[in-house]
């Protein structure tokens, strides 16, 4: 397993030099396995690298119907709430991609699911029903805060042990109940990938890559069986150093 840190000059080279590099790393999953399972992020950059995915020329080379897209976590809210990483990703492009909706993954939320705990309990049995939870490429943001997914510096959700996802209440960023993946299930991932842009992220991404503790930086400490790529615009980059 090897961590490399790779630097793009702006944000938007970032998002499109990360859709380029998707392409090639879905296409291999599918040559090698026949399918391949990626989870996406929310957020600004996880909607500018969908909306770059559906612009880069060699996005044809991959059978979008072979690929499951998940989450690595979501806001607990209805379906086609703005506030939901799945609503913002539908809306950067993501369905123009010729994905099977059957293959696309969705977190349930309130309208569908009587708590977070058991809409984290029905997004577990769907992991496990398909490859039993394990990604070829588990793409992630990180909080100025060093938080991952849904799992937040100092919160007890973050340290859950021997689950595929799970409940968080009392969030720290707003709104307050999320569902989120484990860091054991995040780190079932051939490869993962921080996508980070900007100043205010910085910091996080210092202390992320140097390794800080888990319980001030989560992020620091998920990995990829194979490989873990830091993915970042100059400004996120700019604690780093020499």
């Amino acid at each position: 397993m090897t961590t490399t840190v790779v630097v793009h000059p702006t944000r938007q080279g970032l998002a499109d030099t990360a859709a380029a590099r998707l392409v090639v790393a879905l296409v291999d999953a599918q040559s090698a396995r026949g399918e391949a399972h990626v989870s996406m992020t929310g957020g600004s950059m996880g909607s500018q690298l969908v909306s770059s995915l559906t612009r880069v020329p060699a996005r044809d080379a991959v059978d979008w119907s072979r690929v499951h897209v998940w989450w690595g976590d979501e806001r607990y809210l209805p379906a086609g709430d703005p506030d939901r990483n799945d609503t913002q990703n539908d809306e950067a492009g993501l369905s123009a991609l010729g994905l099977d909706p059957a293959t696309v993954h969705r977190v349930p939320g309130p309208d569908a699911s009587a708590s977070a705990e058991a809409s984290a309990r029905a997004y577990e049995a769907t992991l496990r029903a398909h490859g039993g939870g394990a990604f070829d490429v588990m793409v992630l943001g990180v909080g100025p805060d060093g938080h991952v997914a849904s799992l937040f510096p100092h919160h007890p959700a973050a340290a859950s042990r021997d689950a595929i996802a799970i409940a968080v209440h009392d969030s720290p960023k707003p709104p307050p109940t999320r569902v989120s993946l484990t860091r054991e299930c995040l780190e079932r991932s051939r490869e993962v990938w921080f996508l980070v842009s900007g100043a205010d992220k910085a910091d996080a991404v210092r202390r992320g890559v140097r390794g800080a503790p888990f319980e001030t930086t989560p992020a620091a400490h998920v990995h990829g069986q194979e490989r873990t790529l830091w993915l970042l615009d100059v400004d996120a980059a700019g604690d780093l150093g020499g």
